[in-house]
């Protein structure tokens, strides 16, 4: 931090000895036009201290600020009543994670979409900051809820979590049959860059453990990421995240103890349920309307919820055919119609006019 604010404050003072152009692509409505961008030494110097604060940031979130809000949870929840001290700490942690949650997603973007000049609205930051913090809060408080009720099965629970996250992005690397990553870190060797590789995992599996970690790992990638924008993870991570919190959250109505006999447990569950489901929503919004790279997507939210309405509509109207009576228009049917003429019946009609003009001729001469 020293560091960073010295060469903040000497930025500018002194004549750069070279400058390196980057090109980046700007999005200007449906257009993409490549500009030129000069940087500086002193510039790139900040934009690595930057981007390792926002790394650190991540971390101390998602290894500091959740366990901490986690446990004073569930301290609150034990004792039952809520300190003053108490409740401004688990805002500063509940702040603190959703900034990280938050950061983790501009990277994530900035990373996918490297080549293009990102620039978000705080309509999108808005979006981000709701999404995130439901989601968070609902996920913590689901946790806690479950491990008053049920102790020592919220560790499996924990424990299966990051166990699953940890091991997934290493079954694809070796059902893919890569190798490891090179330019991870300088001058390490093979078992040095599979510690890193694994603390990266570990931070991972921790992240997704309380919320989408917007990434999705790959090894054998120089960046660790992979670039491009998984929906079937996403899907499927949502989906799958929906279904723990509501099984974990049944299970603490059937074996929560005497003290939730003043708090209404029903009404909790719903508010729980429908504020995930408020999460899910923003953050489809977020990838519908203000997403700054949407524009490059090939499918886009309102495209797949489309594809699921047809395929819905199409079944629904294959049911019904099968359950009607056949229809008149592919039954066979019999028509009457009034006889034909002795003149169309004559076997010279169905010739050509020349080959009937010859016939007769012979017929004649005959």
């Amino acid at each position: 931090c020293f560091e960073a604010l010295v060469v903040y404050f000497k930025a500018g003072k002194k004549e750069e000895p070279y400058v390196t152009i980057t090109r980046k692509i700007t999005l200007e409505g449906s257009l993409e036009v490549p500009k030129e961008l000069e940087m500086g030494q002193t510039e790139r110097m900040l934009a690595t201290h930057r981007n390792a604060f926002k790394r650190m940031a991540i971390i101390q979130a998602f290894l500091g600020s959740t366990p901490q809000l986690t446990l004073q949870l569930y301290a609150t929840i034990q004792e039952k009543y809520i300190l003053s001290t108490r409740l401004a700490l688990m805002i500063i942690t509940l702040i603190s994670i959703t900034y990280g949650a938050l950061v983790c997603s501009v990277l994530a973007i900035q990373v996918i979409y490297d080549n293009y000049k990102v620039q978000l609205r705080p309509g999108a930051y808005l979006c981000m900051v709701v999404w995130r913090a439901l989601e968070i809060t609902t996920r913590v408080t689901t946790l806690v809820l479950f491990s008053t009720a049920l102790t020592h099965w919220v560790i499996l629970v924990g424990m299966a979590n990051l166990l699953f996250f940890f091991f997934l992005p290493w079954v694809e690397f070796w059902a893919r049959k890569g190798s490891l990553a090179e330019g991870v870190e300088k001058n390490f060797s093979k078992l040095g860059t599979t510690v890193v590789l694994c603390m990266f995992t570990l931070l991972y599996a921790c992240i997704n453990v309380f919320c989408w970690s917007a990434v999705k790992p790959d090894l054998t990638h120089q960046e660790l990421i992979e670039r491009k924008q998984s929906w079937s993870s996403l899907v499927m991570y949502y989906s799958g995240r929906f279904v723990e919190n509501f099984v974990l959250i049944t299970l603490w109505y059937n074996f929560k103890s005497d003290f939730y006999e003043y708090v209404c447990a029903p009404l909790l569950v719903v508010q729980l349920l429908i504020c995930y489901s408020l999460a899910v929503l923003f953050m489809l919004l977020f990838y519908q309307f203000c997403h700054p790279c949407r524009r490059l997507f090939k499918y886009n939210v309102h495209d797949c919820l489309r594809c699921v309405c047809c395929r819905r509509a199409g079944r629904r109207a294959r049911s019904r055919r099968g359950n009607m009576p056949p229809s008149y228009s592919t039954a066979a049917t019999m028509v009457l119609v009034p006889e034909e003429p002795l003149v169309l019946l004559d076997p010279h009609n169905s010739l050509p006019p020349d080959v009937a003009r010859q016939l007769g001729a012979q017929e004649s001469s005959a």
